[in-house]
């Protein structure tokens, strides 16, 4: 059983109350690296209350936030029910697939030499294709796209091109990274995959379309239901 006032330590409770202490907290945005988290715990039904860290406010420069996560990203969680039942505080998205990947037994394979392949492209999404997608964002979509020198946005995207091209071949005998077993490897690269074509607007300029079998394996990630869920929490007020 887990005792509420357990949270009460922590000071990031004071900003973001608990109604619901004895479930997963999360704070977190829709963003690529924030859904992957409420897309697991969708996947997983484990019961989580989402608290929205709004950038707009500097909310993840708050003390308070700070106090769970001193790099000041989302998504971080507490688990009241941590290992040996004690609270545990937890940032890095990946960390946090793994942590509850484990917790529960699921989409972390449990032979041990599946679940490095597994961790590996788990970490080829954290190291290559977050930082890789963002940057293209970054200078395709948002400040950079002012500026005259196009080098560095084309070394993005050649580089996105290169991670695409190494999924793809990955992807062309099986329908999931892994093969017919869905992983926290696809909940980690999916929503990246997805923003490129989405939010960013890139599609083109990657030649998304010539990645014929990331899109099949992109069209049955959003597909499935608790994906669908995930990719809007914590939902915007009003």
């Amino acid at each position: 059983m887990t005792n509420p006032s357990s949270l009460s330590a922590f000071p990031i409770t004071q900003k973001w109350p608990a109604q619901h202490p004895e479930r997963i907290q999360l704070y977190s945005l829709p963003t690529p690296n924030g859904v992957k988290v409420s897309i697991l715990l969708e996947e997983l039904g484990l019961p989580y209350e989402p608290h929205r860290v709004a950038f707009d406010t500097n909310d993840q420069l708050s003390p308070e936030f700070l106090s769970l996560n001193p790099n000041n990203k989302i998504p971080a969680i507490l688990d009241p029910n941590g290992p040996g039942g004690k609270p545990l505080a937890l940032f890095e998205s990946g960390a946090i697939l793994i942590y509850l990947a484990e917790k529960t037994g699921k989409f972390l394979p449990q032979d041990p030499a599946l679940r490095y392949e597994t961790i590996q492209w788990l970490m080829f999404q954290m190291g290559g294709v977050g930082p890789m997608f963002g940057q293209l964002g970054f200078f395709h979509k948002f400040a950079g796209k002012e500026f005259e020198d196009k080098r560095p946005r084309d070394r993005y995207v050649a580089e996105s091109r290169r991670l695409l091209g190494v999924l793809d071949k990955r992807l062309a005998d099986r329908a999931w990274i892994m093969g017919d077993e869905y992983t926290i490897a696809d909940i980690a690269i999916f929503p990246w995959v997805r923003l490129l074509g989405g939010f960013y607007e890139a599609a083109d300029l990657v030649g998304l379309a010539d990645f014929k079998n990331v899109q099949r394996s992109l069209d049955a990630f959003v597909a499935r239901p608790a994906v669908t869920r995930g990719l809007d929490i914590p939902r915007a007020k009003g």
